[in-house]
């Protein structure tokens, strides 16, 4: 048996009172929101057993609280189901064993059909019901035939994922220009557009081994502060505006968004 999914955006629902959202961390960085309806006992940095694609998985609790009524939107259709026993950890890491046995033979599969396909990672559902196989391609891949000799090595149901660029940035994990760990990895839910606008709207060079991070795009940290120079560039002149100085009337030569300070030339003098 096979299976092909692809990701689908949860339906908008209300937000319920109270502390009851838990977002859960699996593998690769990859994040769920989860509706505690059972008010089970729960803390975060725990692991817990929650609703899944027919059937439950297992991830780490990294928040517990009211949430935003976009998390609710797909909190609302998935639930969590019990704390992690001792013996549900240990199923956790034999899993994680078994992930790279699964990715030598999913590799050597994808090789002997000759798919120009780059396998990312591998993860098994905590309940042995799928198995995720993530992958990058420059175009779009037919594997149907690849899914099908999965199944049949591993016979339950198989899942493969095409991701992108920055998906796999967060999968794999590591550490930023700055010295921290990637966003994506770390704090990010989702990902936003980001333009090369931005970086002209904050007078910044545009060379692109700067502004691009590890994934080869250009770095999210560039909408962080985007509203502010927005807002900052709207107070003041542009450059090539004529206005009136103490020395006289004069052309607005260049801003400091920083310091809130524009440079002008006045007829005559330079300031």
């Amino acid at each position: 048996m096979y299976h092909e999914t692809n990701q689908t955006e949860g339906s908008s629902q209300s937000k319920p009172s109270g502390d009851d959202l838990v977002l859960v961390q699996f593998k690769g960085h990859r994040k769920g929101y989860y509706h505690n309806r059972q008010k089970v006992d729960l803390k975060v940095g725990q692991y817990c057993l929650v609703e899944a694609d027919r059937g439950c998985d297992m991830g780490r609790i990294s928040y517990i609280g009211p949430g935003s009524r976009d998390w609710w939107a797909v909190a609302n259709q998935q639930g969590v189901m019990s704390a992690a026993s001792s013996s549900d950890l240990a199923r956790l890491h034999n899993n994680r064993g078994d992930e790279w046995e699964f990715w030598d033979i999913c590799h050597e599969k994808i090789t002997d059909r000759r798919l120009k396909m780059n396998l990312v990672s591998v993860e098994r559902q905590f309940d042995h019901k799928k198995i995720t196989f993530f992958f990058t391609a420059e175009k779009r891949v037919d594997f149907r035939e690849l899914v099908r000799d999965l199944a049949s090595v591993f016979r339950t149901r198989i899942e493969l994922r095409q991701i992108g660029v920055r998906d796999e940035a967060r999968l794999k994990g590591g550490l930023g220009i700055c010295g921290r760990e990637f966003c994506c990895s770390s704090f990010l839910h989702e990902f936003v557009p980001v333009t090369l606008k931005m970086a002209k709207v904050q007078q910044l060079p545009l060379n692109p081994g700067k502004l691009s991070g590890p994934c080869g795009r250009l770095r999210c940290c560039l909408t962080y502060e985007q509203e502010s120079y927005q807002a900052i560039r709207q107070r003041l002149p542009r450059v090539g505006a004529r206005l009136s100085t103490p020395d006289g009337r004069g052309t607005v030569r260049k801003l400091d968004l920083v310091r809130e300070m524009v440079s002008v030339t006045v007829v005559g003098m330079d300031s």
